[in-house]
């Protein structure tokens, strides 16, 4: 983002569904920072699309539309204890953007992607 244009709301996640092989995608909120997206899961390790990265880490992401081009990266669900620092930042940028922060941080570092 240059200065002073705003963040877009929304990010396209795909992952891989873990039990058909086929791409699942979900439209999501997002904050950013350092080069990396976070998103939050609502309902932690329950959450479908967090269970289908917990099998396999690779992901696309589009940031803003779906006509915008797809970014390779790859996902993790953020460690209370070892992410600490991280995950209340997400917390943090997530409630001055959306006034909501609840739920497990994701990670998404864009050019990471690994050989299905």
């Amino acid at each position: 983002m240059s200065d002073g244009e705003a963040e877009p709301q929304f990010l396209y996640l795909t992952t891989t569904g873990r039990k058909t092989g086929l791409p699942r995608q979900i439209e999501i909120w997002f904050v950013s920072d350092g080069g990396k997206f976070y998103i939050l899961a609502e309902h932690s390790h329950r959450t479908q699309w967090v269970r289908n990265i917990q099998r396999i880490a690779q992901v696309r992401v589009r940031i803003g539309s779906r006509s915008s081009p797809e970014i390779e990266a790859t996902a993790r669900a953020l460690d209370r204890e070892r992410d600490g620092d991280a995950w209340r930042a997400v917390q943090r940028l997530s409630m001055e953007k959306y006034r909501w922060g609840d739920g497990l941080p994701v990670e998404i570092t864009p050019g990471e992607a690994q050989p299905r």
